[in-house]
């Protein structure tokens, strides 16, 4: 909080807005801990070693990508949601939402994740669980056709993909803490929430307190001067 209200030119320090927040009742939201199961790993497709261990780091764009999916509540059923997000700037780069958690599902995240981004082939990783809609066949060939570096979680092992754990955590708290009347609410307000504000407006501790395209801004604008002649 104290970060953005400096970000819209306020002079204030963490203890006034603490002391403010208390006086307002303003408290932040708590995650629930209600968790439904989407890995399963009782299949035969091929699993990579975890060629990430954990190294939740990257120096650019594109060279980390952490994928998983999660469900929404809503009165009509589940609605699942599908995130491929870049390790450098927290960015969610690819996302697709549908009635089933199919294979289809997550390699349509992967395949928007491709158009936006365009990553140099053989430079990517691309880090998941081991279950069976990430390694199957198509997922695999699609990773393939890109020259991507597989690698893959723990049997079990939720620290293994803990960055997109933390994501969907966040999601779950800011805009998914309730059901939603229907499927296409969810959509429509899911949507809103990626593109209009965890991209562009969500501030990072880990990202000096900018946003993912801020944070990607900055990146390319420091890239540029370092190259410029003069």
């Amino acid at each position: 909080m104290t970060a953005a209200l400096r970000q819209q030119g306020m002079v204030c320090n963490r203890k006034r807005v603490a002391r403010l927040m208390r006086q307002h009742g303003l408290v932040a939201k708590h995650r629930r801990r209600r968790r439904v199961k989407t890995t399963d790993s009782r299949h035969a497709f091929p699993i990579a070693p975890n060629r990430l261990q954990r190294e939740f780091s990257a120096e650019r764009p594109s060279e980390k990508w952490v994928a998983d999916f999660t469900y929404i509540d809503t009165a009509e059923g589940w609605l699942y949601l599908a995130l491929v997000l870049d390790i450098f700037s927290r960015k969610i780069v690819g996302w697709a939402m549908d009635e089933h958690m199919e294979s289809a599902l997550v390699e349509r995240a992967l395949r928007m994740a491709f158009a936006q981004r365009q990553p140099t082939k053989g430079d990517l990783m691309h880090h998941s669980d081991r279950g069976s809609q990430y390694a199957s066949a198509s997922y695999q060939r699609l990773l393939a056709s890109e020259d991507v570096t597989v690698s893959m979680s723990g049997t079990g092992d939720p620290y293994d993909n803990a960055l997109m754990e933390s994501c969907i955590g966040t999601l779950k708290t800011e805009c998914a803490d309730h059901r939603f009347p229907s499927r296409q609410v969810a959509r429509t307000e899911l949507f809103a929430y990626l593109e209009g504000w965890y991209n562009r407006q969500r501030l990072h501790s880990a990202l000096d307190y900018l946003s993912p395209d801020q944070f990607e801004q900055r990146h390319f604008q420091d890239k540029f001067l370092f190259h410029s002649p003069g």
